[in-house]
């Protein structure tokens, strides 16, 4: 027999199911894709025309200010918007810019991001003290 760690979420005083629960990996996943693929088309549009090595370089850094500007404000990207999630602080307040920077820059080395704990929460949200949840 093994141990019960309980349901995902259950250490951070989340609920199991519904609204303010931990987001499923599938919904983090197309929120993601959505964001990059906006990012993408910004980039490409507007500065890499015909370049796509150059309009990878040129979305990251446009990823990086739309998850700053948008999280900071309003706590989602289009794409968490769109899939019905929202990140928060892992008391429930929201994130502060600094929080928000360094989350993103960990979310864009890809690797902490591939991390995760009982909780389903990758490296980058652990270390900004962050947890996506439903809205």
């Amino acid at each position: 027999m093994g141990a019960d760690f309980g349901y995902r979420g259950q250490r951070l005083g989340l609920p199991q199911e519904g609204p303010g629960s931990v987001a499923p990996l599938g919904r983090r996943f197309g929120a993601l894709f959505i964001d990059w693929a906006a990012c993408m088309l910004i980039a490409y549009g507007l500065f890499a025309r015909g370049d796509q090595q150059s309009a990878g370089n040129w979305a990251l850094g446009i990823f990086l200010v739309l998850s700053l500007l948008t999280v900071t404000t309003v706590g989602f990207t289009p794409g968490k918007r769109v899939c019905g999630l929202r990140v928060v602080a892992d008391d429930g307040s929201r994130l502060g810019a600094g929080r928000v920077l360094l989350r993103t820059v960990l979310l864009l080395l890809v690797i902490p991001a591939l991390v995760w704990d009982r909780d389903s929460r990758g490296l980058h949200d652990r270390l900004a003290r962050a947890v996506q949840v439903r809205i």
